[in-house]
């Protein structure tokens, strides 16, 4: 029994789980972002829960490798980042940490385009490439935002 679970949570399947685990979330919000189903699924709390838990249990294997102050070499330059990236379960709670702000950011996009009145064709740009590239779907989306907001506010 708790072979069969450590092979489930092995990183190998947490990877692969949260990598078509998004998808949906992200079809979602493309597809129906008004529909009462995409807001309790993905703007609430559901989605940034299981990848919290994804990475809180791939963090607190690292601790219990001993590996926790291996973290610090990112703050020593690239060279210490690629030092990090050699170790599989850094690498995978890095990439739980991007899906997770990515799916965020995507959330925020769809909820503040229907704010703005954003044109669905732009939006659904945006979103795809928040979700392939993150920070620069959000800048595509954030100048796509000024020219139908007519304005630019940096605290929404």
């Amino acid at each position: 029994m708790i072979n069969d679970l450590l092979y489930i949570l092995s990183y190998e399947n947490i990877y692969l789980m949260a990598n078509w685990g998004v998808i949906p979330f992200w079809l979602l919000l493309i597809i129906l972002p008004n529909h009462r189903v995409t807001n309790f699924f993905v703007q609430s709390i559901i989605a940034p829960l299981l990848l919290a838990s994804a990475y809180v249990f791939v963090a607190y294997n690292i601790f219990l490798e001993g590996n926790i102050l291996d973290s610090f070499e990112l703050y020593r330059g690239l060279d210490g980042l690629y030092s990090m990236f050699s170790s599989e379960s850094f690498r995978l709670v890095f990439w739980l940490h991007f899906l997770s702000i990515s799916l965020f950011l995507g959330a925020w996009i769809s909820r503040d385009s229907q704010r703005y009145m954003v044109p669905r064709f732009f939006v659904i740009i945006s979103l795809v490439l928040t979700y392939f590239t993150g920070p620069a779907g959000l800048l595509i989306y954030w100048f796509i935002r000024i020219f139908f907001a007519k304005k630019i506010n940096f605290n929404d």
